[in-house]
């Protein structure tokens, strides 16, 4: 089977004798001569474009989707990952770094090390139906895949077992390692794995995520974060008839915030501070005696650690005015993300190899309605595969989102792909990005983005010039940031998180859930 390009106006001749140059128009695909590539690699192509392929991980995407599982509490989505793995004769440890839904697993011997990331993990209260371009939850108030998670299982499995299968044919020797991390949306299973050296061991890794694009980034983004949790525990009383006698917790927990947010003055504007009061008393009459508050505190590697300090500060002072006594619960602590130059070079090109997917007008027709309901602009589906996006170092920081890859990052040269199947102008962890990660258009996504880590991998794996480069830049890297955990000793997973929404919801997600396999 061949492997499909677009271009412009120029003719299909003159592509065939310049394989570097790769343009795209209108949709439309010209066939590329199966001699174009070297044969590992248009094997790992043929494979992974074959119907039957397509078909099952599109099925696996779409079952977990209609599973929305929260953090930690992935049982069915892990399984079905994890299963197909085994049954393609990977060895398969669940249950690692203390946490039920995380897994690790292995096939082959030898170097190099390639490895492959996913994550499974819903938000909460973005149930939606699938390619729907108005607001229509399954269940009202359910969670639902509002990043995309449901994609990446199967896009890492496609790309795995399609590298298995050419390096039995090929013989080409090394091992492959599949992770699979929950709750990244509250960026816990990564500092915990990484803690544990799980990934030590690893020449190059590759993890993904869908998009409203094709493309990847290298450099410095984003801000390491403390998740802790502050809970206060006092004395109850009749808050009418005997206050004195008590000693209130949610008193604590609100002076404690009232210090945060008078602390924010007098930290650096990079600094990025929030929190929801978890647990607040439960009748107005009776004082609280326990209360808690959980807090994300943001900022640079080199301000993050000051910056949780004070805000633990702030919680001890808040416990000695109101006589309560404090407890601190860290969740998950990361870093920055660092990505190097070379490994995301190499894998831009062949994303550019395989090029954007061939949408149907039925897909662009349904971009164009969700994005005439959003407000956006109605351009419908990507036609280009994004420009290589570099986050300059040096630049003035000004503060950003998180994620825990920045831990995967310290510890082995990592780029992540982001393959295309979301429409352009989704609004992130929103009912409109829940609608996009179902059905055809995201089928064909998980496809694009299997192919370009397997490509990537297989790069790595036949050519040991282009393993050196990368490894030669992630170890400057690793001696600039060298890997600490910023996780206080004893801290383990939590493993409770979203325990008792699941038990809430689960029920009646249960009869929209689609059948696997």
């Amino acid at each position: 089977m061949n492997v499909k390009y677009n271009i412009q106006t120029i003719m299909p001749v003159i592509l065939v004798l310049s394989l570097s140059v790769i343009a795209f128009a209108q949709g439309k695909y010209v066939e590329v001569p199966p001699a174009a590539q070297y044969k590992e690699k248009q094997f790992v192509f043929d494979w992974l474009s074959r119907q039957e392929v397509h078909d099952k991980y599109g099925k696996m995407s779409d079952a977990i989707w209609s599973y929305a599982e929260l953090g930690m509490q992935e049982f069915k989505s892990m399984k079905v990952v994890a299963d197909d793995l085994e049954e393609a004769g990977f060895t398969v440890k669940r249950g690692v770094s203390g946490m039920p839904t995380a897994f690790m697993a292995t096939w082959g011997s030898g170097k190099p090390v390639v490895g492959l990331m996913m994550e499974y993990d819903a938000l909460p209260s973005l149930s939606q139906k699938g390619m729907t371009p108005t607001q229509d939850p399954v269940v009202a108030g359910a969670p639902g895949h509002g990043c995309g998670h449901n994609q990446q299982g199967p896009a890492v499995n496609a790309a795995a077992l399609a590298l298995k299968a050419a390096m039995e044919k090929f013989g080409i020797r090394g091992t492959i390692k599949v992770f699979g991390g929950p709750a990244e949306e509250t960026l816990v299973s990564r500092a915990y794995m990484a803690r544990d050296h799980l990934f030590s061991d690893v020449d190059v890794l590759l993890s993904n995520h869908g998009a409203p694009e094709f493309g990847t980034f290298y450099g410095t983004r984003g801000n390491a974060m403390f998740s802790a949790v502050f809970s206060f525990k006092g004395k109850t009383a009749h808050s009418a008839s005997g206050p004195w006698e008590a000693r209130s917790a949610l008193d604590a927990v609100e002076i404690m915030n009232v210090s945060v947010n008078f602390l924010r003055e007098h930290l650096f504007y990079s600094s990025r501070i929030h929190y929801v009061i978890t647990n607040g008393g439960e009748a107005p009459n009776v004082v609280p005696d326990k209360a808690s508050v959980w807090y994300f505190v943001r900022n640079s590697d080199d301000k993050v650690e000051s910056d949780y300090e004070k805000v633990v500060n702030c919680a001890k002072g808040a416990a000695l005015a109101t006589g309560t006594e404090l407890s601190i619960r860290v969740l998950t602590a990361i870093h920055q993300s660092h990505t190097p130059k070379t490994l995301a070079e190499l894998a831009q090109r062949n994303m550019e190899l395989v090029g954007m997917p061939e949408w149907t007008e039925e897909e662009r027709a349904f971009a164009r309605a969700l994005q005439k309901e959003l407000g956006k602009e109605e351009k419908g589906m990507p036609t280009e595969v994004k420009k290589l996006e570099y986050w300059d170092p040096n630049a003035e920081f000004t503060g950003g989102g998180s994620g825990d890859m920045a831990e995967v990052r310290l510890q082995t040269a990592n780029v992540s792909i982001r393959f295309p199947g979301e429409v352009p102008g989704l609004i992130c962890h929103h009912w409109s990005t829940t609608t996009c990660n179902y059905g055809s258009a995201t089928h064909k996504g998980i496809i694009a983005g299997a192919k370009a880590m397997a490509a990537t991998l297989m790069d790595i794996l036949t050519n040991p010039e282009e393993l050196k480069k990368v490894r030669d830049e992630f170890e400057k890297q690793a001696a600039q940031f060298p890997y600490k955990t910023y996780l206080p000793e004893g801290t383990k997973p939590p493993v409770d998180l979203n325990r008792e929404l699941m038990e809430k919801w689960r029920p009646l997600m249960e009869p929209h859930y689609l059948p696997y396999p």
